[in-house]
C-alpha cells in the first residue's frame, strides 16, 4: 500500500464511525461493548435471585387460588400443607429481595417493591375484612388469590414484555448496575423510615380505631392520648335508671376510684365475675403480667365500691362447654406461665370442633348476658338505680335489650382507662376536668 492510500484509510478512520467503515470495507459491524462482554456473576446471580421470587410469587398464587377454589365450591382445603411451604417460601425469599434492594441498585424497584409489599398489604387489608365480614371469610380469601394472581402476571408481563415465560423470568436487560451505591441505600433507608413505617402506623392505628368502635358500638375508643370508655345512663319512663360502666380487667388505678365515687348510695351494683363451685379451671384467672408489664392495676385489687349494694350477677364456668373449658385452661396457662415447650406443645395438640368459634362466643358472651338480663328484670322492682360494670364486650348486647325493654339513653360520660404515655409520666389519668369525664 502506498504512502496516500495510508493517509486515505487514516482519514476515513477519524471522520467515520466504526460501523460505517466496517460497512465501506464490507466486514460486519462490532458488537456494542455491553453486549460483547460476558455478564458478571454478581448481575446473573441477581437475575436468578428475582426470578425465583416472581415464579415463587406466581407458584404461591396459583396454589392459593386453586385451594381456595375448592374451599369455595366443596368446603376443603386440598393443598393446605403445599401451600404453606410455598407462600412461607416466597415471603422469605421476597424479604431477602427487599433488602437487597438497599444495597444495589441494580434490582428494578418499581417491578419487586411492589411485589414485597404485596404480602404486608394483604395482611394489612385482609385482616380488618376477615374481622369485618367473618362470614365471607372463604369468599374474601378467594378474591384475595385472585388479585394476587392477576398481580403476578403483571409483573411478569412487565418484566419480559410480553408473558413469554423464558428463563430466567426476570431477563438481565432489566437490572441495573450492581454496584453498591451509597445514595440508593440512604434513598431507600429514609424512603422506609419517613414513609413507609409511618404509613402502616397510621393506618394500623385508624384501623384499630374503627374496629374498636364497630365492636363495642362506642362504649371503647382509641385516641392518640389512649383508650376511653363511654359509661352511658338510662332511664325508663317509671324513674327506674340503669348505668352501664364499660370495665377492663387492666386500667389506671384512677380509673376504678374515680368510677366507683360516681355510684349513688342506694343504687344496686350486678358484678361480673364467674365463679368456680366445681374447681373446673386448673388454674385462678389473673392478669397481673399484663398489668406489670403496662404499668396499669388489675381490676379485682382497685375495683372495690364502697357505695351501692354488691349483688353477683354472673354465671359458674360448670355452663360452658367442655371445649370452652380446655381452651380457658390452655389460655391462663399460657397467660400466668408464658410460652415454654410445654406449652407449646399443648397449644399445638388443642383440638377444635367444627363450630368451636360460636361455642366460644355463646359461652363467654350471650350466656352471660343472658344471665345478667334476668338478674336486671328480678332487680328492678326492688331498686331504683342499678350499676353494671360489666366488660366492654358485653355492653352493646346489654344495651341493645334493656332499650327494647323502654329504656332510653339520656347520659353520657367519657373516662380514661388506659392512658398513653412516655416514661416518667406520673400525671392522673382519669377524670381530668377538660378533657374526660364530663357529660356529653
Amino acid at each position: 500500500m502506498n504512502c496516500f492510500s495510508l493517509y486515505v484509510c487514516r482519514a476515513v478512520r477519524r471522520f467515520a464511525p466504526a460501523d460505517q467503515l466496517a460497512a465501506r470495507l464490507g466486514a460486519p459491524p462490532p458488537l456494542p461493548p455491553e453486549l460483547n462482554r460476558k455478564p458478571s456473576p454478581m448481575r446473573q446471580f441477581l437475575a436468578i435471585l428475582l426470578s425465583v421470587c416472581l415464579g415463587l410469587f406466581l407458584a404461591d398464587a396459583a396454589i392459593s387460588l386453586v385451594d381456595d377454589s375448592a374451599a369455595l365450591c366443596w368446603g376443603i382445603h386440598i393443598l393446605l400443607v403445599i401451600r404453606l411451604i410455598v407462600g412461607l417460601l416466597a415471603v422469605l425469599v421476597a424479604l431477602v429481595v427487599y433488602v437487597l434492594m438497599a444495597l444495589t441498585p441494580a434490582i428494578p424497584k418499581w417491578l419487586f417493591v411492589p411485589l414485597a409489599l404485596f404480602y404486608l398489604a394483604a395482611q394489612l387489608v385482609g385482616v380488618p375484612m376477615f374481622l369485618l365480614c367473618s362470614g365471607q371469610m372463604q369468599l374474601i380469601a378467594w378474591i384475595f388469590s385472585v388479585v394476587q394472581a392477576g398481580f403476578g402476571f403483571w409483573i411478569l408481563n412487565r418484566a419480559q414484555h410480553g408473558l413469554k415465560f423464558g428463563w430466567p423470568l426476570v431477563p438481565l436487560g432489566r437490572l441495573g448496575s450492581p454496584r453498591f451505591s451509597w445514595r440508593n441505600l440512604i434513598g431507600f433507608s429514609l424512603a422506609n423510615i419517613f414513609g413507609l413505617l409511618p404509613a402502616v402506623l397510621i393506618y394500623l392505628f385508624f384501623c384499630s380505631a374503627g374496629l374498636i368502635d364497630h365492636f363495642t358500638d362506642g362504649f371503647m375508643t382509641l385516641h392518640p392520648g389512649g383508650f376511653t370508655v363511654q359509661v352511658k345512663k338510662y332511664v325508663r319512663d317509671d324513674g327506674k335508671t340503669i348505668q352501664l360502666f364499660p370495665m377492663s380487667h387492666v386500667a389506671e388505678a384512677d380509673f376504678y376510684r374515680d368510677i366507683s365515687q360516681t355510684f349513688p348510695t342506694n343504687s344496686l351494683i350486678l358484678m361480673e365475675g364467674v365463679t368456680d363451685e366445681k374447681h373446673l379451671l386448673k388454674h385462678k384467672i389473673n392478669y397481673k403480667r399484663m398489668a406489670n408489664a403496662l404499668g396499669l392495676a388489675e381490676q379485682h385489687e382497685k375495683f372495690e365500691p364502697t357505695r351501692g349494694e354488691i349483688v353477683p350477677a354472673d354465671i359458674d364456668v360448670d355452663q360452658f362447654t367442655t371445649n370452652t373449658l380446655d381452651l380457658l385452661n390452655l389460655v391462663i396457662l399460657i397467660h400466668t406461665g408464658g410460652l415454654d415447650a410445654g406449652t407449646i406443645q399443648k397449644l399445638m395438640q388443642f383440638s377444635r370442633a367444627p363450630n368451636f368459634q360460636e361455642q366460644l362466643l355463646n359461652d363467654l358472651l350471650r350466656k352471660r348476658n343472658q344471665h345478667l338480663l334476668e338478674q336486671i328484670q328480678s332487680h328492678l322492682p326492688e331498686t331504683e338505680h342499678i350499676i353494671v360494670p360489666w366488660g366492654v364486650a358485653h355492653m352493646p348486647g346489654i344495651a341493645k335489650e334493656i332499650q327494647k325493654a323502654g329504656f332510653r339513653l339520656e347520659e353520657t360520660k367519657e373516662y380514661v382507662v388506659i392512658r398513653f404515655r412516655s416514661v416518667g409520666d406520673k400525671s392522673k389519668s382519669a377524670g381530668n376536668e377538660g378533657a374526660y369525664g364530663k357529660p356529653k
